[in-house]
């Protein structure tokens, strides 16, 4: 199977032949990627590395509006591997027919193709914590190289007691029941989420969480449902689940943070920065309500600033990860055409303004030397100069300055 269609080998050549990468100080980080850790459930052979976990085609598409036929998932499937994204969530398999048959296609082309590293991406699909919506899963997932099964069950007690009216003993029982089945099916890559973490109490998360791993999770996914918790709260958890469950070291965290309160990118970075080693994301930012962590935010937080400002957790060096960044540009403006959600203008590194300059001042700063204002080039996220209005980001209005018209 040919590992991209006509339409999107079409739209990465155009980039690739555009796209002409300037001598910065910001492109020098961004280029200077490291080999992407053999990828094996429940470790990391290397304590630095980040694995990348995009739910654009799942939590994505349940942003209010948003629809996507089984054709543009796969083409989104193909541009988030070209991308380099570890693990695509291609979505809900129970919740019906196309939905599966969506979700299985993506893992058995998307999910058997090898791309530029070699590397072939994991394809999971989410279920709730019983056996019918695991055995779906696992059926729509099973025909790609490296399958795995999300299952989650909610965890706060408002959940536990309004929603799921179980007690906590039930709810426990359950999630092992659960990570027991998909095991039985022949699952060795099992994730499990503790719904709505950031509300729940310590206590009890350490005891379910040690309770899946020994039924057979190899991730755990740490998801801040309600966008609650602020960023140093929310590192302090991983910190404190990473010290307090059994069987930490033998598995994998991860976060999946909510943006209600606008935090959903700071919450995951200070996941990191406490030894949260896979980060949940979207495509421009794109979920429920207030939408998810945005990948290309995180991504390129951590390629600009992981050297001084992410050296915590257990490994001691640079976080880093597999995300080619030049492919940002096409894959944001694929989700967005396909979704029919357009980014806001001043959205942080794919928004139409994020490379705009009006004001007189930077205006001239930009001119001497693009570094005054900006941190990354355009072209270094796959952003031609003359997609812009001017050569320069530069926009002519009522605060510009001689210089902008000289």
């Amino acid at each position: 199977v040919s590992p991209t269609s006509a339409l999107t080998t079409s739209r990465i050549n155009n980039h690739r032949k555009s796209v002409v990468l300037q001598s910065s100080a910001a492109d020098e980080i961004l280029y200077q990627r490291r080999p992407r850790p053999p990828y094996v459930p429940g470790q990391i052979s290397d304590p630095d590395y980040v694995r990348i976990f995009d739910t654009t085609l799942r939590d994505g598409e349940q942003s209010p509006g948003a629809t996507l036929t089984s054709a543009e998932k796969l083409e989104i499937a193909r541009m988030l591997s070209k991308l380099g994204v570890d693990i695509i969530e291609a979505g809900f398999p129970v919740a019906s027919p196309d939905d599966f048959a969506a979700v299985k296609q993506i893992a058995d082309v998307v999910g058997n193709e090898v791309y530029e590293d070699g590397y072939v991406p994991v394809v999971c699909g989410l279920s709730r914590a019983n056996p019918k919506d695991i055995q779906v899963a696992w059926d729509a997932v099973k025909g790609a190289k490296l399958p795995r099964v999300h299952t989650f069950i909610a965890t706060s007690p408002i959940h536990m007691e309004t929603k799921l009216k179980k007690t906590p003993d039930e709810v426990v029982e359950i999630a092992v029941n659960a990570v027991k089945f998909a095991k039985s099916l022949g699952c060795n890559d099992i994730e499990f989420s503790p719904e709505d973490a950031g509300r729940s109490e310590p206590e009890f998360l350490y005891r379910i969480l040690s309770e899946v791993i020994e039924a057979g999770a190899t991730t755990l996914n740490i998801p801040d449902t309600t966008g609650w918790n602020m960023p140093w709260e929310f590192g302090d958890l991983i910190k404190k689940l990473r010290e307090n469950v059994k069987g930490a070291e033998n598995v994998v965290f991860s976060t999946h943070c909510q943006n209600d309160l606008g935090l959903a990118t700071a919450n995951s970075l200070s996941g990191a920065l406490n030894g949260a080693r896979q980060l949940e994301c979207t495509i421009n930012g794109i979920g429920e309500r207030a939408g998810n962590a945005s990948l290309e935010e995180i991504v390129m937080a951590l390629a600009l600033r992981g050297a001084t400002h992410f050296k915590g957790g257990p490994g001691s060096g640079k976080l880093y990860t597999s995300i080619n960044p030049v492919h940002i540009t096409p894959t944001s403006k694929m989700v967005s055409e396909y979704t029919g959600m357009a980014c806001q203008p001043h959205k942080a590194i794919v928004g139409a303004n994020a490379f705009q300059h009006e004001s007189g001042i930077h205006q001239d700063g930009m001119i001497k030397n693009k570094e005054t204002y900006e941190i990354m080039t355009p072209e270094s996220i796959g952003l031609m100069r003359g997609e812009q209005q001017s050569g320069a980001g530069i926009v002519l209005g009522k605060h510009s300055g001689r210089n902008a018209v000289g």
